[in-house]
């Protein structure tokens, strides 16, 4: 089993990959600021192969000091979404960008990375044309423009994996209601009602544990799968955010949504994806929209409020 260093950890996906991870036998060592004051990894305290450091991913030391005992980094850490980059741009570009240029410095070449990435890299797409891990990476937001930077990066850098991620949905313990089907979902129950920016635009999803399930199956075929970048998302979800709204009212039927003539998406994706790569490897989607829009409608009986976010 791998000794596997999360910057960034008790985020929004380390909250659900980190026990994954304990529970496949493998030992974790979690390096977060705490931002949020979140607990999410309170009950992976008693764990014997569970470490957890707060700190700053920027910060030399603290780096050289972790990676010596790390076969596997998974560098979670980053300032996520358009607005919350756009909020401070200089957070977004330290930590997206110059914090992996810092770890890919100072690992050795015998330590792997598994690199998240976003699929808005892909910006608009062409229409009725499914993104592949070989279409031009055009992205519009500097969050887009971080990731997709770091990515590059790391591929050259080698005995690397990269994870293009899909708008991921879901519970987790370090809750996000921003994310744009967690969002939505959260409107329908708690507002009945929900007014749409440019709703044409398609984009693809992913459930967050199906997310942690590719790291996962990307440990386990690291040999394999090296070298390269993966679309992770679900192929039967390549939808509009119009499409969306009404694949929500099917739960909620009071629901209702409407476009707005103004106003602009600031991430401006635009595209539909093919994850044929991936699911080459033999991986596939355990967990469907329609799984994500019932797990949130229980998980929002519980969260009543909105501090839930990184905006």
């Amino acid at each position: 089993m791998a000794k596997i260093l999360i910057t960034g950890g008790a985020g929004y996906i380390g909250s659900v990959l980190v026990p994954m991870l304990l529970e496949a036998g493998h030992h974790v060592h979690v390096l977060d600021a705490f931002w949020f004051q979140q607990t999410s990894l309170a009950d992976c305290c008693l764990h014997p192969h569970f470490t957890v450091s707060r700190g700053d991913c920027r910060d030399k030391g603290t780096m050289e000091k972790l990676l010596k005992d790390a076969d596997v980094v998974i560098p979670l850490a980053a300032v996520v979404g358009a607005p919350a980059c756009n909020i401070d741009p200089t957070a977004a570009t330290t930590i997206n960008l110059d914090a992996i240029k810092l770890l890919l410095s100072l690992r050795s070449k015998q330590q792997r990375i598994i690199l998240p990435n976003t699929n808005s890299g892909y910006g608009i797409g062409e229409k009725g044309a499914f993104c592949t891990e070989d279409s031009p990476l055009r992205p519009i937001s500097l969050y887009g423009k971080t990731k997709v930077e770091a990515e590059l990066a790391t591929l050259e850098a080698g005995n690397s994996i990269t994870l293009r991620l899909a708008t991921v949905f879901g519970m987790s313990p370090r809750m996000r209601i921003d994310l744009l089907v967690n969002d939505f979902v959260y409107r329908a129950v708690m507002d009945r009602a929900v007014v749409v920016f440019e709703g044409h635009m398609k984009r693809n999803y992913i459930h967050i544990r199906d997310v942690c399930r590719a790291f996962l199956h990307g440990l386990t075929h690291f040999e394999t799968m090296q070298g390269n970048a993966y679309n992770v998302g679900l192929s039967d979800a390549n939808l509009s955010k119009l499409e969306l709204c009404g694949e929500i009212k099917k739960h909620v039927p009071a629901f209702t949504f409407l476009e707005a003539p103004i106003g602009e998406d600031p991430d401006k994706r635009d595209y539909i994806v093919s994850n044929a790569k991936i699911e080459a490897t033999g991986f596939r989607p355990k967990y469907g929209l329609t799984d994500g829009i019932r797990e949130l409608m229980k998980g929002y009986t519980i969260l009543r409020n909105t501090r839930f976010g990184n905006v």
